[in-house]
């Protein structure tokens, strides 16, 4: 009862304790994955490490709250390769995204193939993280489509940077998803880091909000501070009600950070000017003692153990070989001889 008041008290949003601790957890989950891709990259057992440290609040909360499974009558999602954070939220094991990150033939998304964040999961409905930036606001036009086709209540979420919005897909989902009469159930999102690469987000962009890009479309828009949870959750919430009850499209631009720039190309070095979302809570959560300090240490050193032990066994297993690289291009590919083509 004492916890539950000063809980109130501090205004968590009403939400339950016992929802905060798991928000709480798998923030620190998704940090020390993260973190351990970038040390898999340094010790030079990866190619490549692109990631969402400093999303971790608003991808542990859209995770949360997206309904997953297999079909239209589930929510589809087109992911952007900074989405660690929901998948692990949903349920992804730390082995899958290390298997990605070495590229090893029992990655389930790729099969070693693909960089690191590039997830695909169909039995969640997460479609393909592409390399191309932003063609994931076109391409879940066809699942929103297919959705209101099947009259669910289910949804398309679409995630994306800042700087891609600049790309003609992200205006065609605008258009497409608003028109009157034929509104599409999607929850567009752009997570605004305020960088583009190495490029500052005053140099790129006129408008004050990419939400404010929405309005002229008759979308409903809202920004949020996506480092604080307990909005993200709120917020995400809210307005994923809103479409399943109108079947028409909400866009919500979510402030985050970027700890450790923009991936391995610009250095994957710490940058101590960001807010760091998962600290921050931790410290909200310990002052009201809904956390221990001694429990800090063992979430965070738990799945630290996890990390290396998925490292070790990921490092055992094959990478993939010549003979399959045509499997999984084509339906039945599997079967096919290639060879003789």
């Amino acid at each position: 009862m004492y916890l539950s008041l000063m809980v109130k008290k501090n205004d968590f949003g009403g939400l339950a304790p016992e929802l905060l601790l798991k928000i709480h957890n798998l923030m620190v989950k998704s940090r020390v994955l993260e973190e351990r891709l970038i040390k898999i990259y340094r010790a030079g057992e990866s190619y490549f490490w692109i990631g969402g440290p400093g999303e971790e609040s608003w991808g542990v909360c859209l995770g949360l709250l997206a309904h997953k499974g297999k079909g239209l009558s589930y929510d589809f999602l087109h992911l952007h390769y900074r989405c660690t954070p929901t998948l692990v939220a949903m349920g992804m094991p730390m082995i899958d995204s290390i298997r990605l990150m070495m590229n090893r033939k029992t990655d389930p998304s790729t099969g070693g193939r693909n960089f690191s964040g590039h997830y695909c999961i169909p039995d969640w409905n997460v479609a393909p993280v592409t390399s191309p930036i932003e063609v994931q606001y076109s391409i879940g036009l066809g699942t929103a489509h297919a959705q209101k086709r099947a009259g669910h209540r289910s949804l398309t979420i679409v995630t994306g940077g800042d700087a891609g919005t600049a790309e003609g897909d992200f205006a065609s989902c605008l258009i497409w998803a608003s028109r009157r009469g034929q509104e599409l159930p999607m929850l567009i999102t752009v997570q605004n880091n305020k960088w583009g690469i190495s490029t500052k987000w005053e140099g790129q962009h006129g408008e004050e909000h990419v939400a404010d890009r929405a309005k002229a479309f008759g979308i409903r828009s809202r920004v949020i501070n996506g480092n604080d949870p307990i909005e993200t959750y709120l917020a995400l919430q809210e307005e994923m009600e809103y479409i399943r009850q109108t079947g028409k499209p909400s866009f919500i631009e979510s402030k985050v950070s970027r700890l450790y720039g923009h991936s391995s190309a610009s250095g994957a070095n710490a940058d101590a000017n960001e807010v760091d979302p998962v600290k921050d809570f931790e410290e909200k959560l310990l002052k009201v003692g809904l956390l221990k300090a001694e429990q800090v240490k063992i979430i965070w050193s738990g799945y630290e153990e996890e990390g290396i032990k998925a490292q070790e066994q990921a490092r055992s297993e094959a990478q993939p070989q010549s003979d399959s690289i045509w499997e999984n291009v084509f339906v039945g590919s599997e079967n096919a001889d290639w060879r003789k083509f």
